[in-house]
């Protein structure tokens, strides 16, 4: 009797993880699945530069924006209330984006289905919290929960280039519409009813406007340098405004009695390089998929279909490693496995930048073995790391410790990106002016310059 009551509670728990860890990676696919078929948005809409840009990071601006935000919900008012409440909101905005008659309305339901997923990610964080009370299986369950976000983001591309190349593009959002009608209908059977905490903080509403302001302005400057120059008014001006509020935000909570984000979480050593990993890791994985998306398109030739074949041993590379981050945590621990996924996936990047964009390299010696190696080490950085965020952090704040991972891990590509390009573009136009660049550089600087082509 008591072994069969055992396995039903494993049997429970697995499934609610199942549950859990399907939308966490539908939120992460979302976010991913229009930068390969963005071309074809931009046609049919007959957009320019600026408004691709926009719609392609309109969803991760409000995802980033509001995360700190829905971790407090989280912790106020319980995990599966405030998981319920964020599928219901990112169900319609996700059912409003195939419907969408014009590029305004696409743009509106991206930002609500964004707000959504910013309700949901630590809402679920803070349910896994209650399924596993024993701090050992948290630390287990975290070490795969880390890996499921890189798996959402090459999912999206994959399937993003085969759906728009066989189909239309707006048969994309199918696949986290089912996700979030099959949760909504599952989740009072499999996810447990948390009862309300005596010491459940209050909801730092000040706090709350001054970030996701700050950083949903900073992240947009940010975002338009991919379409103008440091110096335009539209980079400048959410920079200054946005870094502005962020200081405000940090002078305010200093003096609030219940903060959104309490000083000393961030002082932590071991919770803020958990932190920078997975900002770095994000960025690497985003700023990959993104620029050889392009450049394979664009410079290449190849369709949709060809880019998303490219990224198939990426994505196996990807699930193998995964699957081995925990009983490697279990050996090594999560801060040594975080710095040797971080030194792999550097040395991917570093192959793929000496050979990626060299035109007389078949794929097979170019591409492929950076492709391989980058999620080989992007999976064990991102496990080790979802550990250490979250490993000391009290039961009553899990909802906030989810939230800033969950807002490193958006604001990151953000902020790599536009590094890159910013970068990239400098020195290309010295080079070039010198008349001594290599063909790789030429090939990210006209993509740059040039913009997605419409």
């Amino acid at each position: 009797m008591t072994r069969t009551l055992a396995q039903e509670r494993t049997t429970a728990i697995n499934a609610a993880f199942g549950l859990l860890g399907a939308v966490q990676v539908s939120l992460i696919f979302t976010l991913a699945v229009l930068a390969v078929p963005l071309p074809r948005i931009g046609r049919e809409y007959g957009l320019d530069r600026a408004d691709l840009i926009l719609l392609n990071s309109s969803y991760g601006l409000m995802f980033a924006g509001l995360l700190l935000f829905g971790g407090r919900l989280a912790d106020r008012y319980g995990g599966r209330r405030t998981f319920t409440a964020g599928l219901l909101i990112f169900a319609v905005a996700t059912l409003a984006e195939p419907l969408a008659p014009a590029y305004d309305v696409l743009l509106v339901a991206r930002f609500a289905q964004g707000a959504g997923a910013a309700v949901i990610a630590p809402a679920a964080v803070t349910v896994l919290r209650a399924l596993f009370p024993d701090r050992a299986a948290y630390g287990r369950a975290m070490a795969t929960w880390g890996g499921l976000s890189v798996i959402g983001a090459t999912a999206g591309n994959l399937l993003g280039g085969i759906i728009s190349g066989l189909t239309s593009w707006r048969w994309s959002f199918a696949i986290p519409l089912v996700v979030a009608a099959i949760a909504l209908l599952l989740s009072p059977r499999l996810l447990p009813n948390i009862a309300r905490r005596d010491d459940r903080p209050a909801v730092d509403v000040i706090g709350a406007v001054l970030a996701t302001a700050g950083i949903s302005l900073a992240s947009y400057g940010l975002v338009m340098t991919e379409a103008r120059s440091w110096s335009s008014a539209q980079v400048i001006a959410p920079l200054v405004i946005g870094g502005a509020l962020l200081a405000v935000f940090f002078v305010v909570e200093l003096h609030s009695a219940e903060p959104l984000l309490p000083p000393r979480f961030l002082l932590d050593r071991r919770r803020a390089f958990g932190l920078t990993a997975i900002g770095l890791t994000a960025a690497s994985t985003a700023t990959t998929f993104v620029v050889l998306s392009l450049y394979l398109q664009q410079t290449r030739g190849w369709s949709s279909l060809e880019v998303s074949a490219a990224f198939v041993p990426f994505a196996i590379a990807l699930l193998c490693s995964g699957r081995a981050a925990a009983p490697l945590i279990a050996r090594f621990g999560e801060q040594r496995l975080t710095a040797a996924g971080l030194g792999l996936a550097a040395l991917g990047l570093i192959l793929l930048s000496s050979s990626a964009f060299n035109a007389g390299t078949p794929y097979e010696f170019g591409l492929l073995p950076g492709l391989v190696l980058l999620p080989i080490g992007a999976a064990a950085a991102f496990a080790g790391a979802a550990v250490l965020a979250v490993e000391s952090v009290p039961e009553r704040l899990t909802g906030l410790a989810s939230g800033t991972m969950n807002t490193a891990m958006e604001l990151g590509p953000t902020i790599g990106l536009a590094a890159l390009l910013s970068v990239n573009n400098d020195a290309t136009s010295l080079a070039l002016a010198a008349g001594a660049v290599g063909a790789a550089a030429v090939a990210l600087f006209r993509i740059t310059r040039s913009g997605v082509s419409i």
